[in-house]
């Protein structure tokens, strides 16, 4: 699918909502239209982007806003991907799209996990790759270097609460 036609069909409908990001099949979407567009991409079936196959989120430290959050969808119509770019600060929370796509439930946790970035609505929002007591957010670029003490922090009994 031609990204200028993604384009068009946001523009109709939410005028200013998004914007080509510089990649060829990237866009950037406003933060209050944001769940709106998600949930066209995913129910229009002139769009159809019926899978979300990840999400990957940067630190961009010093800029502000400090993150982006960047969804990679998939249309199996025509296997057409589409890069979805949303910019959130350090401390506000992202709209899950857990409800539009299942497998945001795990992209989303492991993004909480790692990068601290908290997803509103999420029905189950904990840490899934590193335990609970766990201090910090491992892919941050503040995070330490030479890491910390793990095994001061580590409980074996954790690992069976999830």
């Amino acid at each position: 699918m031609n990204i200028q036609t993604v384009l068009n069909a946001i523009e109709e409908k939410y005028p200013q909502a998004a914007a080509l990001t510089g990649g060829e099949n990237e866009i950037s979407v406003a933060r209050d239209r944001f769940i709106d567009v998600m949930h066209m991409l995913h129910d229009d079936p002139a769009l159809a982007f019926d899978m979300l196959i990840d999400i990957a989120a940067m630190d961009r430290i010093p800029r502000v806003p400090r993150f982006d959050i960047v969804y990679i969808l998939l249309s199996t119509k025509d296997f057409s991907r589409l890069l979805v770019r949303l910019s959130a600060g350090e401390d506000e929370e992202v709209p899950s799209v857990s409800g539009i796509w299942g497998s945001g439930n795990w992209a989303e946790r492991e993004v909480y996990d790692l990068m601290g970035i908290k997803f509103s609505n999420h029905p189950d929002l904990r840490r899934i790759l590193t335990w609970k007591n766990f201090e910090g957010h491992p892919l941050r670029k503040d995070f330490p270097l030479k890491g910390k003490n793990f095994d001061q922090q580590f409980d074996p009994s954790e690992i069976q609460d999830y």
